[in-house]
């Protein structure tokens, strides 16, 4: 199956997910990690579109999102290589057309942030915390 970029762009804006999560650890040296994630969901009925789009990025997995029973498959990109090299020059280059695409640019400033390694810092989580506050409808 052949994708093409406003397909993918579209198809993102309605089903894809741009997600931080803060993980707060026990680790005393690092209190909280960073978890930069590229999502897009289906039935699996439609797996066959988030082959195609793990095909097209060249990374990323495939998996249930609530066990091996469940209907509902999920396309994820977590590694802050690919996530950087691959998922945001795309859409960088193939602006997202929804609210999503706000969402998409305070998730890069995230994995920016992370690239200087500033999310080891307490001032860099507390920025990360306050870009997570305000991303996704919130």
């Amino acid at each position: 199956m052949k994708l093409t970029a406003q397909w993918i762009v579209g198809f993102v804006d309605g089903e894809g997910c741009f997600y931080i999560r803060l993980s707060k650890k026990k680790d005393i040296l690092q209190e909280y990690h960073v978890l930069p994630e590229f999502s897009v969901v289906q039935h699996k009925r439609d797996i066959k579109l988030l082959y195609a789009l793990k095909e097209f990025f060249g990374c990323g997995i495939i998996r249930n999102t609530k066990g091996k029973d469940s209907n509902i498959m999920m396309y994820r990109v977590r590694a802050q290589k690919d996530l950087l090299e691959k998922i945001i020059p795309f859409f960088q280059k193939h602006e997202l057309k929804s609210v999503k695409n706000i969402n998409f640019k305070k998730f890069r400033k995230v994995l920016l942030i992370m690239e200087k390694s500033e999310h080891l810092t307490i001032e860099g989580i507390q920025k990360i915390h306050e870009i997570k506050n305000i991303m996704n409808n919130k």
